[in-house]
């Protein structure tokens, strides 16, 4: 058990130092919204997906219509159930615990579970069920800690929401480096610019998605053969 724990300790600190200054940034934002540490935290419980929280606050903040955060939620973290399509029957060695490695199967955890490699005198399961916790409480913690100095110290937070624009922007970029071709990219480049400009920036989101995955479905053979090029 404690070669196990101290595994799991060491593969997750890359994890902890990624989420502190995100988990800072995004509860000093909740306490300029008016939340305190508590709810902070057990919204980053119940809810636990970074990116979604940090559109959550500017989807109340811009009175973004209900059906268009359910969707944006849904669309944003669909990449979810593939995760957990991989896993299933992994999962089943788990008993109990199965059900919370599935709450949470995250991109951080999920990249951990699929680089496990078996160190002597560690338990693959303890390991990968400690890992996932410990990637919760490094979450948890820092959003609570961040909105409790939200409140303590007054700071100027203007600039501080970009957090989340600035990742996905180096998501984007990572994206496209490894793609085999750019033209998905360039079709949600389109469709967002002309969506803005019809609708404005508090609806053009939702028509804007939707024009993007009937542009993909429609070319689908199309970027299927340049996956596969790539691949030769």
């Amino acid at each position: 058990m404690h070669k196990s724990a101290l595994y799991a300790l060491q593969r997750t600190l890359p994890i902890m130092a990624g989420f502190f200054p995100l988990g800072i940034a995004w509860g000093i934002l909740m306490a300029e919204a008016g939340y305190g540490w508590l709810w902070t935290g057990l919204t980053s419980v119940t809810v636990f997906a970074g990116s979604l929280q940090f559109l959550m606050l500017t989807f109340f903040a811009g009175g973004v219509p209900v059906v268009t955060m359910i969707v944006m939620a849904l669309l944003l973290n669909s990449r979810h159930i593939t995760y957990g399509l991989s896993f299933i029957e992994s999962f089943r060695r788990y008993g109990p615990w199965k059900y919370f490695l599935i709450y949470s199967l995250s991109d951080e955890n999920y990249s951990l579970l699929c680089a496990f490699r078996p160190q002597p005198g560690t338990d693959e399961r303890t390991v990968n069920v400690l890992s996932s916790a410990l990637v919760v409480l490094y979450w948890v913690a820092f959003t609570s800690l961040g909105a409790a100095l939200g409140r303590l110290i007054t700071l100027d937070t203007t600039g501080l929401d970009f957090a989340l624009t600035a990742l996905f922007v180096v998501i984007l970029l990572d994206q496209m480096r490894g793609a085999p071709t750019l033209l998905p990219a360039g079709i949600a480049a389109f469709s967002a610019i002309l969506c803005l400009l019809i609708f404005g920036p508090a609806g053009f989101i939702l028509p804007s998605l939707v024009i993007t995955v009937a542009a993909l479905l429609v070319l689908r053979p199309r970027l299927a053969r340049a996956t596969a090029e790539a691949g030769e």
